[in-house]
């Protein structure tokens, strides 16, 4: 194949992929710029979650207690968090089990008085939404997986979007000429794709990742995260009497020397407590913490070596650089860039697409008019 046949091959590729997925790449694309900013944003639209009276804090099981009056039936306690710093609420997540993805329920408490200040349900909240519409387009079932695939034909996009952008003749100075076109559509369209197209690549390579964790199992360094039903699968928690929180927080305190400030409850597959204790040294929560295991049926607590923080696996580091959570600020400037960017690239297309196929018609006219 020639070098012009080959661009024309791309083309075509780059073109349909466009054209077929515009409608499904636009809202992922802006969903995902709105989600780097989701503590802000969340903070603004719901601003009765962070009217606390104070920043002191209750013992835990003062919290689960609070919670534990507001479940539905069926609804069981699953985590606990103090704030990590002060003018946050603490939240307390619970989940029903049942057939299907677990329905799930956070709880946001005033940290001096443990009164519910609001609920969210999963599915519902203007950010509930845009989640399950950029992980899943709200497809029950197979929504990740319909997903997974748009991001491998955006890798595709990518990938052609710059081939096409090189010149035929000359180098990148060249490709970065403002007036490549007499359009400001397809000028912007250059642009836009020149620059975007590496980040692209990241944010669609990472969002693969996440959505086929299967594909990419063996790249993680340990059995327990390759093996089926590990990390990630949901383990429906243990429905416990309330006293049972105080005994096991009271174990972990002992065991560890210091203040709980998450407590996790035990699952189908793993019957102890996870419990995190910052150090009695500590002044404000939110300081370095240590993971205390308490047995559920004993209360035998096991510190465990290290810091109270998750481990930073292969499949987490993905979703951060996704996501832009934890990341430097000028990382998630480029993420948002990423979600705003495509979406203007798939409107820009289409006019190029639309102007494209009009020219052609009226040229097709012309020759058929000379040909009469």
């Amino acid at each position: 194949m020639t070098k012009v046949g080959l661009r024309n091959a791309w083309f075509q590729v780059h073109k349909w992929i466009g054209l077929i997925l515009a409608a499904v790449i636009i809202p992922i694309s802006l969903t995902g710029s709105a989600l780097v900013w989701h503590d802000p944003l969340e903070k603004a639209l719901n601003p009765e979650r962070y009217a606390l009276s104070g920043t002191s804090v209750l013992p835990v099981a003062r919290y689960a207690q609070a919670a534990q009056a507001r479940l539905g039936p069926g609804e069981r306690l699953q985590r606990i968090e103090l704030p990590a710093e002060a003018g946050e609420p603490v939240t307390v997540r619970a989940s029903k089990p049942g057939k299907g993805r677990p329905q799930r329920l956070t709880l946001f408490l005033d940290p001096p008085t443990g009164r519910v200040l609001d609920t969210a349900r999963s599915g519902e909240g203007v950010f509930q939404v845009m989640h399950v519409l950029h992980g899943s387009l709200m497809v029950p079932g197979v929504g990740r997986q319909i997903v997974g695939w748009i991001g491998v034909a955006m890798l595709v996009s990518s990938i052609s979007g710059l081939w096409l952008w090189w010149p035929l003749a000359g180098g990148v100075r060249r490709g970065l000429r403002w007036k490549r076109h007499r359009n400001l559509d397809a000028n912007l369209h250059y642009q836009f794709g020149f620059w975007i197209s590496l980040p692209l690549f990241v944010l669609s390579l990472t969002g693969v990742w996440i959505s086929f964790p299967q594909w990419f199992a063996g790249f993680e360094a340990t059995q327990a995260e390759r093996a089926p039903g590990g990390p990630g699968r949901f383990a429906a928690p243990l429905q416990l009497p309330l006293s049972a929180v105080a005994g096991a927080v009271d174990a972990a305190e002992k065991a560890a020397g210091g203040q709980a400030v998450s407590v996790a409850w035990p699952t189908e597959k793993a019957s102890e407590w996870t419990i995190a204790v910052q150090p009695a040294a500590g002044d404000t929560v939110g300081e370095e913490s240590t993971d205390v295991k308490v047995a559920a049926a004993d209360n035998l607590a096991t510190v465990e070596r290290g810091t109270g923080e998750r481990p930073e696996t292969l499949a987490r580091l993905m979703r951060r650089i996704h996501d832009g959570n934890e990341m430097p600020l000028a990382w998630q400037i480029i993420v948002f860039l990423g979600g705003i960017l495509p979406a203007a690239l798939a409107v820009t297309g289409i006019i190029m697409w639309w102007r494209a196929r009009s020219w052609r018609a009226q040229l097709a006219q012309r020759r058929s008019a000379v040909a009469a």
